[in-house]
């Protein structure tokens, strides 16, 4: 994308598309070590692989993957060279067969070029995951605040049910946000505009607050607080009743330390969410499943670590779990896949204790 200015009308389509297809690619590419899938045996075993994994997932069938990685490799000139792109890793195998999505370098590339398009057109840029995710995040995510400030746990939360005018605000307005890889931060104006008003939007990318900035102030959401923060290593001393991650574990989970990093993740949330507040975390990499054993996984790392005499008094962390699965999105577009019902994108949200 280097030098390419887009008109208005093509620029956000385009790269949203192109981002996806890197993402998509990149998750074949880790599915088969690298390697590319030849015959027709070996689509075979790799459709068998991406079959879906639980009743409401987020993977895609492999023949899917194929056609979009295939038609990646066609537009690949519109994008930098892998070699373009820096890291911290000297590995250049390892960098090879992992995504440039998981690389702050790819992010601060790409949102250059959304400033400059902004400045050029005043294009908003993309939205990840598109507009109708955005739209159901925004509204199922203000049902569950609403109902967990009623002194209700909801088993099942129904986004589409109209909450009476003017009753909204007493909620909301008390429920502090973060939006951890906040991108352009349309997430938090959808947000501002059903009555939150304590809003905070992080990026490490410095290019990606810029043009947050600047949107939120032609757009009269002037009062929405935007700051360069990387959640892995934050500054922020804060906590929050809601925090919102939409894409940003998927790109971390893409570094060539994807592994560690995303325990570095939870790490960090895990001191950002307040207690009794919410984390909704949206994937198009994970299923609602493995979102919940994620999280699992990451109370036991956490009981262990308090439950261990040679831990540092100032590490110390209580002995309960610190995130409990509290519900998720029941009503994205579903496909049907080897007797399977899934869907290409997960919205799972968890209590903090």
């Amino acid at each position: 994308m280097a030098g390419i200015r887009l008109a208005p009308e093509e620029s956000s389509d385009l790269i949203q598309h192109q981002h996806l297809q890197l993402l998509q690619q990149q998750q074949q590419q880790q599915l088969h070590g690298g390697r590319e899938v030849g015959s027709d045996d070996e689509r075979s075993v790799a459709a068998d692989s991406w079959s879906i994994k639980s009743e409401y997932g987020s993977t895609l069938d492999d023949d899917q993957r194929h056609a979009d990685a295939a038609e990646a490799l066609s537009s690949a000139a519109n994008f930098r060279a892998a070699s373009d792109y820096s890291s911290d890793k000297d590995d250049s195998d390892t960098e090879a067969t992992m995504s440039m999505l998981g690389l702050q370098s790819y992010w601060d590339a790409a949102y250059a070029d959304e400033l400059a398009n902004f400045r050029e057109h005043g294009h908003t840029g993309e939205i990840w995951f598109g507009a109708d995710v955005m739209d159901v995040v925004v509204s199922w995510t203000k049902s569950l605040c609403i109902e967990i400030s009623q002194g209700h746990l909801p088993n099942h939360v129904d986004e589409t049910k109209p909450e009476p005018v003017g009753q909204d605000d007493k909620y909301l307005s008390n429920w502090s946000v973060l939006d951890i890889g906040t991108g352009n931060g349309l997430l938090l104006q959808e947000l501002a505009k059903q009555g939150y008003s304590d809003l905070t939007g992080t990026d490490y990318s410095e290019g990606a607050i810029d043009l947050a900035q600047s949107l939120a102030d032609r757009d009269g959401f002037s009062s929405i607080k935007f700051l360069v923060d990387d959640i892995l290593e934050t500054k922020l001393e804060r906590q929050f009743q809601l925090v919102i991650d939409k894409g940003t574990l998927d790109a971390i989970g893409l570094h060539p330390d994807g592994t560690v990093k995303r325990i570095m993740y939870w790490d960090s949330v895990a001191k950002l969410v307040a207690s009794g507040g919410l984390l909704v975390i949206t994937s198009c990499n994970n299923t609602k499943d493995e979102l919940v054993q994620e999280a699992e996984n990451f109370n036991l790392r956490w009981i262990e670590m308090a439950e261990d005499p040679n831990t540092p008094k100032d590490q110390k962390t209580s002995r309960d779990p610190p995130f409990q699965y509290l519900n998720h999105v029941r009503t994205y577009p579903t496909f049907v896949f080897g007797g399977s019902v899934g869907s290409r994108v997960a919205t799972v949200a968890f209590l903090r204790s």
